[in-house]
Parts: structure tokens; C-alpha cells; sequence
């Protein structure tokens, strides 16, 4: 019978493989359910420590956020991707109707909910698999399959406080650039952008403002440098265009329609 594994072979393995976070994982390996040198290997293997885990952790600077289910062939959601959260925070009414786009595991609703439990919540992806799993992370919310605005109902036209979205926004040509457990691993459709990344943000600017309410608010997290081309395919849909720029560079452009 092999001897069980040891917090410091799994660290130095998980060095090894070049796990930049090799103490903290080796941690939750051994934590989670499941034989343990499986679960390594895994890792080891490349695919993503949520998935192998079967959660996320999002939350602010503070620690104050949510655990969220993550599955196998589900889009990993991000640290950073709480500024956008957060965003959308400033902007929801305590009773207010938020749509989150591309929803991926269903992560910023689940945190928003959180904070405005009277809010009421929409979500929608174009991959089963993701709807699936937002279905579980969000309980409270209608989650429906499809393409952007296409598969929520008539009755939202004109009356959402927030759409929000963590769009994929890496250009097409960049995407082998990134950390191979996210380019080898996560569904292509929830990275790559298109030629300059911002294919599905010009999609759901022109299609925003006959979903807004006045005074409504479209969210979308973006890269720093691509915010002026962003900036400007939001004002050629009519919206007012802010910023919102954390100081480690992760931006979220921010549109209300034109009284």
C-alpha cells in the first residue's frame, strides 16, 4: 500500500510543475475530497486548481465574498474581476434588475446578491455547460442559455437597472500567450475576443440601451489599453462613457444611455 502523501512532497511536486502558488495549493489538494495523488496529478497534469477543488473563491480586497461552484469545462472566474463586481455594486439599486452576460459560473451575481438581496437577477450563456453551473451557484436568479440578450424575455426590454459582463477580451492573436492552464484547458469561446478583443463588447454596446431603463448602467471589464477603442464603439451605440481603473490596470468601461 503506497505511503499517504505529505505536505511537503506535494509542495516540492507541485514546484516541479511550476505551480507559482505551490504552498497554498498543496494545502487545498490535501483538504479536498477525493485521493489525494489523483488530485495532484491533475494539477500537475495542468488543468485549473478550481476545477480539480470544484470552487472559486470570489471576493474583495477585504476577504468579504462568495464560494462559488466551479465545473470542469467552466470558465474560471477571476480575482481581478471583482473590480467589475464591484462596479456593478455602486450601481444596482437595492431593488433593482441586474442581467449578467456571459455568465460563466455565475460568480459577480452571486456576489452582488450578497450585497442587494432585494435585487432581482438575470443571467445568461451561450455554453450548457455554464448555464448549468450557474444554475447551482444561483438559485434566485432566472438563468437562461443563449446568445447574449437573445434568450431573456421581452418583459426586461426597458426595464434592467445593470447589465453586466466579463466579456472575453483577449485578442484571437494572444491567446497562445496565455498561462497554458487557461489556454490549454478552458473553452476557447470564453478567451479569445476576437481580432482586438472586444467583438462581444461592440455586440452588447449596440444592443444595450434598448434593454436599459433610463438612468441604467452596461458594465464590461476590459483591458487598460484597449479603452479608448472600447470607449469609442460605446459611444457610437449612444452611451455616455466613464472608467473604472483599478491600480493594478484591470479596467471597467462603463455606458448609460443618452437621455
Amino acid at each position: 500500500m503506497p505511503e499517504p502523501l505529505t505536505y511537503d512532497a506535494v509542495v516540492t511536486t507541485l514546484r516541479a510543475a511550476g505551480c507559482v502558488y505551490a504552498e497554498d495549493e498543496a494545502a487545498l489538494l490535501l483538504a479536498a475530497d477525493g485521493d489525494p495523488a489523483a488530485l495532484v496529478a491533475r494539477r500537475v497534469a495542468g488543468e485549473p486548481l478550481e476545477w480539480i477543488l470544484g470552487w472559486a473563491s470570489f471576493a474583495d480586497e477585504a476577504g468579504h465574498g462568495v464560494r462559488v461552484v466551479v465545473r470542469p469545462g467552466v470558465f474560471v472566474p477571476r480575482g481581478r474581476t471583482i473590480e467589475l463586481a464591484l462596479a456593478a455594486a455602486d450601481a444596482l439599486p437595492p431593488d433593482g434588475v441586474l442581467v449578467e452576460l456571459c455568465c460563466g459560473s455565475g460568480a459577480i451575481s452571486a456576489f452582488l446578491h450578497q450585497l442587494a438581496p432585494g435585487a432581482h437577477f438575470h443571467a445568461a450563456d451561450i455554453d450548457p455547460l455554464a448555464v448549468a453551473c450557474a444554475r447551482e451557484n444561483l438559485p434566485f436568479a432566472e438563468v437562461v442559455e443563449g446568445d447574449l440578450f437573445a434568450p431573456l424575455p421581452s418583459s426586461l426590454r426597458g426595464a434592467v437597472d445593470v447589465v453586466v459582463a466579463n466579456t472575453p477580451y483577449v485578442p484571437s492573436d494572444q491567446v497562445t500567450l496565455m498561462p497554458p492552464e487557461a489556454r490549454d484547458h478552458e473553452p476557447l469561446h470564453t478567451l479569445d475576443g476576437g481580432l482586438d478583443g472586444l467583438h462581444l463588447l461592440r455586440r452588447i454596446a449596440a444592443e444595450a440601451g434598448a434593454w436599459l431603463r433610463p438612468g441604467g448602467t452596461v458594465l464590461i471589464e476590459i483591458s487598460e489599453t484597449q479603452y479608448d477603442v472600447a470607449a469609442a464603439a460605446f459611444e457610437a451605440a449612444g452611451l455616455v462613457t466613464s472608467a473604472r481603473i483599478d491600480p493594478d490596470g484591470t479596467t471597467v468601461i462603463i455606458g448609460t444611455p443618452v437621455d
